[in-house]
């Protein structure tokens, strides 16, 4: 390849690359924000996100080369039309989400049959026809190189290795930098300018290159598939079962390791960025290293490189043990742990990485066609992969076991290649196979064990949504996904019983977000009114009886009701009003998607929903003071009166918030206003049995606002700038 278009196609599928990761960052969130923060949305944009780009290299490499006969236009022009076409994409998906999320409103529930198979048809409507675009890339540019008489063998793995690199790139920006700055939209702005230039370079390498001679050479692009001498004699078929299989194993895998890894990581989105921002990394580092050895001409032996891949499969199953990272909030254990787990995952990438251009390469051998269709049976397994993952594997096994599974294709390829391997290598693999095979079944440990050890008794529940755990451990807690959740705490009774009190009239019907261990939902219906609760997760509303004797009685209530859904597209798809809307974000407060239940337009659409002298209820369990700020400006610039009280157990803040005056009642007056069952609810749990008293530790706790909200209006919480999500460049002073 002349030096001069190799340096400049590099930049281009770098610069690709760094797009196309800004868009699936930014459009992931985007869809939780439209369609329900729950594993099913992530796994459909991941999928549909990968057909794009399947089905784009296949139809790419296909017609290619009829399109450049057809219209006598060099191959780079079509290249230019697709970054010009994914470009337009940042500015039309955020309004096909916004419509497809009004369309969607009447399917029901979150966990509905209906919900979950239109909700993947409007995800894949909105943004596969981008994805296309993004897929047939790669096709297009090896044509182009065709045409110049340039179709060497390694082209594929060229432009591959450039756009993971930029890949890497877009993932570290996008989370570390340009949210933060810029928020969602500006960032996507930023995406298209990005595709916007590359469709103008590449236009002009369309217009230098003569239609005389393009017109020519086009023919070459279009010459019927022929027959390719793979490395080590891997037969066709082979390579494509490989290139399938490994496709599949890695994005399941992924899905797995984000559900594993939570207890170290924890939920902030700098935690799933660090594990894709590894997993790219690794994998350019492979393709980088399968390059240097093509230009050596002397890459690994694919025997080889499968016998790696069978040990590396296994190694996270290993590392992800209680014994080998401590799962601490502690700083320097929680880096320890997090480099130790995301370590554990790149030996396995590495080997995708190089092992995917090799066998891409040889299958190809230059040809667009063949090259597309290649990668496209690869991105077909990437495609699979998650839902396997989210809706067969997950919900019935563990993690580590999840692993395991995932790892038998590859002892599947390691077996089939056997009878290729010297003795020695034979015996060492050998040994080292089963005893990773023994060690795992028998001897791996994970957090439901390190649990189940620590605790008398416990409850594994599983679904799409999570891992939920119940123990009793010197305390119940509810655990989902490793990460804690809530305990027993009387702050959770309060959550309910102060807006309740607060309300001038004697209120009538509760709305409560997030169920946790029931215990808001069980204290509102103390009150005798009409409650509804929304949990998003089915599993965690099926442990009730885990923390409350009286589970089955609160079930029957027949003026309960337990919705399965987002809280906040439940607010859009309903109609009813409440007396008070008690929201309980998950913890912590920085949890990737929390800012969906903290921000301005949240806030808006809740207020709709109450009822004259209704009250809104939420709960800020402590953090970065700023953040805190934020939280009180966005709720203050929805309603205009603002109360905030100190917790009876002296941490968080409960935050009151109404469109009427919250009357300055006393403790007395409050406890006067509860019936005799609420009384007792709330006192169940309290070293007294005063009720006045017992209220006054939190109405005695009032913070006033002015100590509260920062003097700037911009520090506030909006859908475009989540910012208790996005804090890095804030907390070590770069912004």
């Amino acid at each position: 390849m002349n030096p001069v278009t190799r340096r400049v196609l590099f930049v281009l599928f770098f610069l690709s690359g760094f797009c196309s990761l800004v868009y699936q960052v930014v459009w992931t969130r985007m869809a939780f924000a439209a369609f329900g923060i729950i594993t099913p949305v992530l796994s459909v944009v991941l999928s549909v996100y990968m057909l794009g780009l399947a089905a784009g290299s296949w139809l790419g490499g296909r017609f290619v080369g009829r399109w450049a006969k057809q219209t006598s236009l060099p191959a780079i022009v079509f290249y230019a039309l697709a970054e010009l076409m994914t470009g337009l994409g940042a500015f039309i998906v955020p309004k096909l989400f916004a419509g497809g999320e009004r369309l969607l409103l009447w399917t029901g529930q979150t966990n509905s049959t209906g919900y979950l198979l239109l909700s993947a048809v409007v995800l894949g409507c909105s943004i596969l026809p981008w994805c296309l675009c993004m897929g047939a890339t790669f096709p297009l540019v090896m044509a182009y190189l065709r045409e110049r008489g340039e179709g060497a063998t390694g082209n594929f793995s060229f432009l591959y290795v450039a756009n993971v690199v930029g890949a890497v790139a877009g993932t570290f920006f996008t989370a570390v930098v340009l949210v933060e700055v810029f928020g969602f939209h500006n960032t996507l702005r930023i995406a298209a300018t990005g595709n916007f230039v590359i469709a103008v370079i590449a236009g002009g390498l369309g217009w230098e290159q003569r239609a005389s001679a393009t017109k020519a050479r086009a023919a070459d692009a279009d010459e019927p598939l022929h027959s390719v001498s793979l490395p080590d004699g891997v037969s066709s078929r082979l390579s494509k079962w490989i290139l399938f299989s490994t496709g599949f194993c890695a994005m399941a895998m992924e899905v797995v390791w984000t559900r594993a890894f939570s207890p170290v990581l924890k939920t902030q989105v700098y935690s799933f960025a660090l594990t894709v921002f590894t997993y790219l990394g690794a994998t350019a580092a492979g393709s980088l290293c399968y390059r240097y050895q093509l230009k050596r001409h002397a890459p690994f032996r694919i025997a080889t490189l499968i016998i790696l891949l069978v040990l590396a499969t296994g190694l996270p199953g290993v590392i992800c043990d209680p014994r080998i990272v401590h799962m601490d909030s502690l700083a320097i254990v929680y880096i320890s742990g997090a480099i130790v787990v995301l370590a554990s995952i790149i030996p396995f990438c590495a080997v995708l990485g190089y092992l995917t251009p090799g066998l891409i390469d040889g299958y190809a051998g230059g040809d667009p066609r063949r090259a597309g269709e290649a990668y496209a049976l690869n991105v077909l397994g990437c495609i699979l992969g998650p839902l396997f993952a989210c809706y067969v594997l997950l919900p019935w096994v563990s993690e580590r076991c999840a692993m395991m599974l995932l790892g038998l294709p590859s002892l599947g390829f390691y077996l089939f290649v056997w009878g290729s391997l010297r003795a020695w290598q034979r015996l060492v693999s050998g040994l080292s196979v089963v005893g990773l095979t023994v060690y795992l079944l028998f001897f791996a440990n994970d957090f439901q064990d390190m649990v189940s050890r620590e605790s008398k008794r416990i409850e594994v529940r599983r679904d799409y949504a999570a891992s939920v755990i119940s123990a009793d451990d010197r305390g119940k807690v509810l655990l989902v996904n490793g990460i804690g959740m809530t305990k027993l705490t009387p702050i959770t009774k309060f959550m309910v019983h102060l807006p309740l009190a607060f309300h001038k009239t004697p209120p009538e019907s509760a709305l409560i977000i997030c169920f946790g261990m029931g215990t808001t939902y069980r204290s509102a219906l103390s009150w005798d009114i009409n409650t509804t609760t929304v949990e998003l997760v089915p599993s965690v509303t099926k442990a009730f009886g885990f923390y409350h004797a009286d589970a089955a009685e609160i079930l029957n209530n027949p003026k309960g009701h337990i919705v399965i859904d987002d809280g906040r597209r439940f607010l859009c798809r309903t109609r009813q009003k409440y007396d008070v809307i008690v929201i309980d974000p998950p913890p912590p407060v920085e949890a990737a998607g929390s800012s969906l239940l903290y921000s301005t337009e949240f806030y808006s659409l809740a207020k709709q929903h109450l009822n004259p002298h209704g009250i809104l209820a939420t709960w800020f369990p402590g953090g970065e003071r700023l953040t805190a700020q934020a939280i009180v400006r966005s709720l203050y610039g929805s309603f205009p009166h603002v109360r905030c009280f100190g917790s009876v157990d002296g941490w968080g803040i409960h935050l009151l918030a109404s469109m009427d005056p919250i009357e300055n009642e006393s403790a007395g007056q409050l406890a006067a206003r509860f019936p005799a069952h609420a009384k007792n609810d709330l006192l169940e749990w309290a070293d007294t049995r005063d009720l006045p008293a017992y209220l006054d530790r939190v109405i005695s706790s009032e913070i006033s606002l002015d100590r509260i909200l920062n003097p700037n209006p911009e520090i506030q919480i909006t859908d475009d700038d989540p910012l208790n999500e996005y804090f890095l460049l804030r907390q070590i002073g770069l912004f």
